[in-house]
């Protein structure tokens, strides 16, 4: 093999591996949306969960239940967790938090039922007082961004 055909035969094979790295890339990177078992036969008003390349976004949970904020707190982190398991994800994997309080007194019980539940290095987080309230009567609504 002359040193020509040697590089010429490189060039090509690099050329190749780019390619198919590029052509993984571009699929891994691309929407895919997170169904609870079958896809819906009708389409949904919003997504439950959808990821993006490693990065999962898992929509606003409530607690449509009679209550108090420490009941509805749990139970929204609940559902949080098994959309994120779902996913190939888990609690200590996410990296955002936005947090909407029906009423800003709750704050104190809220936090009591969050400590500790995403681990040892928690996520940034946004918490704030939902002025006209919560969609269906949920004293708290969460929603997370994570890495799968």
């Amino acid at each position: 093999m002359t040193r020509f055909s040697f590089f010429r035969s490189s060039a090509a094979w690099l050329a190749g591996f780019f390619a198919a790295a590029s052509a993984l890339m571009a699929q891994a990177a691309g929407k895919k949306v997170h169904y609870k078992g079958a896809k819906p036969a009708k389409t949904p008003l919003f997504s439950g969960g959808v990821s993006y390349g490693n990065l999962l976004f898992i929509a606003g949970k409530g607690a449509h239940f009679e209550g108090d904020i420490k009941a509805h707190t749990d139970h929204v982190l609940k559902e949080i967790e098994a959309e994120l398991k779902n996913a190939g994800s888990s609690m200590d994997k996410v990296l955002k938090c936005n947090v909407y309080l029906h009423d800003l007194n709750d704050y104190k019980a809220m936090n009591e039922v969050f400590l500790g539940r995403f681990g040892a290095e928690p996520p940034v987080r946004t918490t704030i007082a939902a002025h006209a309230g919560i969609p269906g009567n949920s004293l708290v609504e969460i929603d997370v961004i994570a890495y799968i």
